[in-house]
């Protein structure tokens, strides 16, 4: 059985994105932030986005590595990304591109299907597909980087649950500018 990993970038308040799906909170990462972030996405099999993330990172790291400036770290996320195999869950796209499926049915089903099969580890992002597959019980971990930013609305990390969810620390780091990453496992 595969492990499936939710893990984004949150303000203090608790929010992926501000009011307008404004992600200009984060700025650019630390490098030490964003290896990080190439190592996590390097541990996934396969990747699961929700259509608003997908639009986000199909728009700039299809070509990531050929943009003036590109550091050795984009480079490889940029390769990496497109490597990976992705499932892009939406009811409104028609088709996705390069190395992703579009499943427009069931997510829930789908995700749990994948969740069954042999394989390394799948992440998971976009709020609301996560949201989903949380309540559902499918997130077996999870990923925080929390910015020192607090912009009062927006989108959720986490949305409305069901009942709780209880959790170990499993991980705790600093890094600059004041970014700080958890990680917890979800108990069963």
């Amino acid at each position: 059985m595969r492990k499936l990993i939710y893990g984004m970038n949150l303000t203090l308040d608790g929010y992926i994105a501000a009011p307008g799906d404004d992600i200009g909170w984060s700025g650019p990462p630390s490098e030490e932030l964003f290896q990080w972030w190439l190592d996590y996405e390097q541990q996934s099999d396969l990747t699961l986005y929700g259509r608003k993330l997908w639009e986000t990172m199909s728009a700039y790291w299809p070509t990531g590595d050929q943009q003036p400036g590109a550091t050795p770290a984009e480079i490889r996320f940029a390769r990496n990304w497109r490597d990976t195999p992705k499932v892009v869950f939406s009811s409104t796209l028609d088709q996705v591109d390069g190395n992703a499926r579009l499943v427009t049915g069931d997510a829930l089903a789908e995700i749990t299907r994948l969740k069954a099969e042999d394989g390394g580890p799948m992440t998971i992002g976009g709020a609301t597909l996560a949201g989903a597959a949380v309540r559902a019980g499918l997130v077996d971990e999870y990923a925080i980087a929390t910015h020192p930013v607090l912009v009062g609305s927006g989108t959720p990390f986490f949305t409305a649950l069901d009942g709780w969810v209880k959790l170990n620390l499993v991980e705790t780091r600093t890094f600059p500018g004041g970014v700080v990453l958890t990680r917890y496992e979800t108990r069963r």
